[in-house]
Order: C-alpha cells, then structure tokens, then sequence
C-alpha cells in the first residue's frame, strides 16, 4: 500500500487541491491524506479551491489538519509544497527524511524551482493556475508511483 501524504502551510489551498486530484484518480493501493504544518484543526478548503475543484468535477470534502507523528507515521510518501516546508517538517520530523520531498523534486530530481506556486490571497485565476501546476504533477507523479 502507497499512502501519500501532502503537506503545505494551512491546510487550506494547495495540499487539499493535491489530495483531492489524486484521491479522484482512484487507483487501487495508493491512500492519500493531507496535512498543514500551520493548520487549524477543522477548517473548510478555501473557496477558491472549492470552485476550481468542482469546476472541475472532483468532489471532494476537506476539513484541515494539522500535521502530527500519526501523520508521518502512517505516511510511506510525504510530499511538501516547498522548500520551505520540507525544512520544517523535516527539523519537527527527522525520522521521516528518508520518504520526505518536495512534489516537484520527487518528480523532476534536479529542478531547481521545487515550489508549487502559492494562490493564497489570490484571485480564482490564480487558483486555476495552481490546479494546472498540480495536476500535472499529479499525472507525473502517479507514472513514478505506480512503475
């Protein structure tokens, strides 16, 4: 079983729109949670997210997390938004650097840009973006997943 986890600041944006490209692809053996490492417990997706989802029909319902041990303990991939989150799950975390990436640099090894665009604060247009961004790498990452 491949359980990936997604990790990004809140909770909110980037790593529910990844859990839901991916849990919407329903392929057998891989679970997939999302986590913030800022996270409320409890908080809806974020609007944007919401409409960007559903206009592109997955359903999908979202209540954030914080990211916890249970998380990376359950975890056999851990897949960040940044750099930057990487780092501080990975000082919180150390045992959990060996599964730990960024998205980007899970799929594309020697990237030199390994963040997935932030659309906090942005427009739709912006959400939109993002959603291209991850479910390409979504498509990618499923081809190294699942080989």
């Amino acid at each position: 079983m491949i359980r990936v986890l997604f990790i990004c600041t809140g909770n909110t944006c980037r790593s529910p729109m990844a859990e839901a490209i991916l849990k919407n692809r329903n392929i057998p053996g891989i679970e997939v949670k999302s986590a913030g490492v800022f996270a409320a417990v409890g908080q809806d997706a974020s609007l944007y997210a919401k409409n960007v989802l559903a206009e592109n029909s997955i359903r999908h319902h979202h209540s954030s997390l914080p990211l916890t041990e249970n998380n990376i303990d359950w975890s056999t991939h851990i897949f960040t938004m940044t750099e930057a989150h990487k780092s501080l799950v990975m000082a919180s975390y150390p045992k959990a650097i060996e599964k730990m990436f960024t998205l980007k640099e899970f799929i594309f090894p020697d990237i030199k840009d390994r963040d997935v665009s932030d659309p906090f604060g942005g427009s739709q247009k912006t959400y939109n973006e993002t959603f291209v961004e991850l479910t390409g790498l979504i498509n990618q990452l499923i081809k190294k997943l699942t080989f």
